[in-house]
């Protein structure tokens, strides 16, 4: 338990044993369930946690409040990470109301069963606590239909959901203010560019309508209690939402035997070469994908290459291409090259790639057939400079 303000408490778990977070991205450092009480003369409980941890949750709430009555249950998102105690709660508080939207209401019957006292809101709703007050916005598909935030104004608290949410489990404190950030912060964006980054329209259009609001803090689902940070955080949403990157390149390469590899080094000769320190370098079958897509989200170049196989694209960079197409990530610098011993497709694949509408091809593909030698070298290391000039002037 963390009171963050006087009526308005953290009760929420870390989970420090799960090792992929939907069963999908590797969790290296955890991930925290955030819940949170909001106490006037009326209670309401904003999320829950996983349903695996509910004995810790509810120790937590009893801290708080003892044995007063939960008067609401506000669902900020459905998604069983945080709707996960719904049943256990309602046994415990069998006079608790659940707060949510049309969709989300539909959703709690439909995973749960549960269809007892509900209060369905809408846009601007707000909800009495007498003494705090709680107004909701709904921010569908960001990233489920359901999904919307909730507002204290009298103390400039948005309690976010997933939004604004990364991984890592929380090291003894829960504010920003209390701890060192800046691990959380590439976490957010390997957070947002895996699960969220497919929906930038409705991330802006979330962020409009929230931009009116005085913002003191915001509370996230997953990870730090923004205070101090909140201007980095939206920025940084405002960035990946746009699909602009920072100043740099991201180096992705597939290598079998290791004329590839070779390749890649010389590629990332000419970006040094050219002036470019700000770059990262990935070998698709040593890097999990989940940190290759936060990095194509996080830089403005990528340089790609792989060799050709089965008569078509090295199968670990077709699917990192296919990641970054249902994503919808745009807005590109992107240089190819690619290996063949008898038929050439990699860097025609690769080349589609980059020429697809919302990118921009840099310098000449390198199309290296069979052994690596030093004109191949010479022309990887043009294909680098190129990026890095083109980088370099682009902002």
């Amino acid at each position: 338990m963390k009171q963050l303000i006087p009526s308005i408490y953290y009760v929420g778990v870390n989970d420090r044993n799960k090792e992929r977070f939907e069963c999908l991205w590797p969790l290296s450092s955890g991930v925290s369930y955030n819940s949170y009480l909001v106490v006037g003369k009326k209670i309401a409980l904003i999320d829950t946690v996983d349903v695996r941890f509910f004995a810790t949750f509810l120790d937590n709430i009893r801290e708080v409040i003892g044995t007063r009555p939960i008067d609401y249950l506000v669902i900020n998102h459905m998604e069983p990470d945080h709707s996960g105690c719904i049943g256990l709660i309602r046994q415990v508080y069998p006079d608790i109301c659940l707060v949510g939207n049309k969709k989300t209401l539909q959703m709690a019957e439909g995973f749960y069963c549960q269809s007892g006292p509900s209060l369905c809101v809408g846009e601007g709703s707000e909800l009495s606590l007498e003494g705090m007050d709680l107004r909701f916005y709904l921010i569908p598909m960001v990233h489920w239909p359901e999904t919307m935030v909730t507002y204290e104004p009298q103390s400039g608290t948005l309690f976010s959901g997933d939004a604004f949410g990364c991984f890592g489990a929380l090291n003894g404190g829960v504010l920003d203010s209390e701890m060192d950030v800046e691990p959380y912060f590439p976490e957010m964006i390997r957070y947002y560019s895996n699960i969220v980054g497919k929906y930038g329209t409705q991330v802006q259009m979330a962020l409009k309508k929230l931009g009116g609001l005085t913002l003191r803090r915001i509370c996230p689902t997953h990870g730090p209690v923004w205070s101090e940070s909140i201007g980095r955080v939206i920025a940084a949403y405002q960035r990946m939402s746009l699909y602009e990157g920072e100043q740099g390149v991201s180096l992705i390469f597939g290598s079998m035997y290791g004329n590839t590899l070779l390749m890649a080094e010389s590629v990332a000769e000419g970006l040094v070469k050219g002036g470019l320190k700000n770059f990262t370098m990935h070998k698709l079958s040593r890097t999990d994908p989940s940190y290759l897509i936060a990095d194509a989200f996080r830089f403005k170049g990528l340089l790609l290459g792989a060799p050709t196989y089965n008569n078509g694209l090295y199968p670990l960079m077709e699917q990192l291409l296919s990641d970054l197409r249902h994503r919808g990530l745009k807005n590109r610098l992107i240089g190819c090259f690619g290996s063949f011993t008898w038929a050439g497709q990699a860097v025609k694949h690769l080349t589609e790639f980059a020429t697809a509408p919302g990118m921009e091809m840099v310098g000449e593909p390198v199309e290296m057939k069979q052994g690596f030698t030093r004109e191949t070298g010479l022309k990887c290391r043009q294909l680098g400079e190129a990026m890095a000039r083109r980088i370099l002037e682009a902002e």
